[in-house]
């Protein structure tokens, strides 16, 4: 009788212990630029509340001149800790924190504009994690390609949250008014491209609307997945756009498109 014999890696090829190439190497260059990331984090919030508060760490109101803008009442009260994640890895910051006087012997906690409340993923770490998703790879491989990156940071749970936040986002900006958009040319095209639908990797089409504005600059106004170019297509596409309040543009330009003659 012929015994077989497999070893664990081929039983398990996938096994989320796997080492990763060179893992184990260190890198000072890596090293030094997260050094270097987190004392600019820092400092950036640090430079924000002085602003908020017009003093500088552990100074004094000063004297407000006629000719002064007058910073918001309020205090420091130490510093917390968290952990963010960026295209740099992920790096421990501390957070400066403060109370304002909002009136009525009441104070309320400052908020970072630049470090959202909870923040634990910069918006560039977010689009990342989310265009790899879109891209049509499953959201274990979008934690295994991208755990070098973030140090193992990413979680099936965290790119869950991140593709849903991006759906919220993305349905918002669909249904944004145009009427304040002072666009005089409408650009009209259809572009194939790759996404993840249903669990599977596809090709579809999409439509593509782009408005240029009276000084020339370029926006999109709308990408849509109708199936396919037609006529009918197009036109549901532009019927939204003037729903949304766009204005009759001077000029159409077209590529000859099916749908577009």
């Amino acid at each position: 009788m012929r015994r077989t014999t497999m070893n664990a890696e081929a039983v398990h090829p996938e096994d989320e212990a796997a080492n990763y190439l060179f893992d184990n190497w260190f890198d000072p260059i890596e090293a030094g630029l997260r050094e270097r990331v987190r004392g600019f984090i820092e400092t950036m919030l640090e430079t924000e509340l002085d602003a908020v508060l017009a003093r500088r760490r552990y100074g004094r109101q000063p004297a407000a001149r006629s000719d002064e803008t007058i910073g918001v009442a309020g205090h420091r009260h130490g510093r917390r800790t968290c952990t963010l994640t960026g295209t740099f890895g992920t790096t421990e910051i501390t957070v400066p924190r403060a109370r304002l006087e909002a009136g009525e012997d009441k104070t309320v906690e400052w908020k970072s504009k630049a470090l959202r409340a909870y923040q634990r993923r910069t918006m560039a770490a977010d689009a990342l994690i989310a265009s790899s998703y879109l891209a049509g790879t499953n959201t274990r491989r979008v934690r295994r390609a991208l755990a070098a990156l973030f140090g193992g940071a990413i979680g099936k749970d965290v790119v869950s949250r991140t593709w849903r936040k991006v759906k919220t986002d993305w349905d918002a900006w669909n249904a944004r008014s145009l009427a304040d958009e002072p666009i005089v040319r409408l650009i009209l095209d259809g572009t194939v491209v790759r996404v993840r639908l249903d669990r599977k990797a596809t090709s579809i089409s999409l439509l593509v609307v782009i408005g240029v504005r009276g000084d020339g600059q370029k926006i999109l106004l709308a990408v849509k997945n109708m199936g396919r170019e037609t006529t009918e297509a197009w036109r549901a596409i532009l019927d939204d756009l003037v729903a949304r309040g766009l204005r009759r543009p001077e000029f159409l330009i077209v590529d000859g498109a099916p749908g577009l003659d």
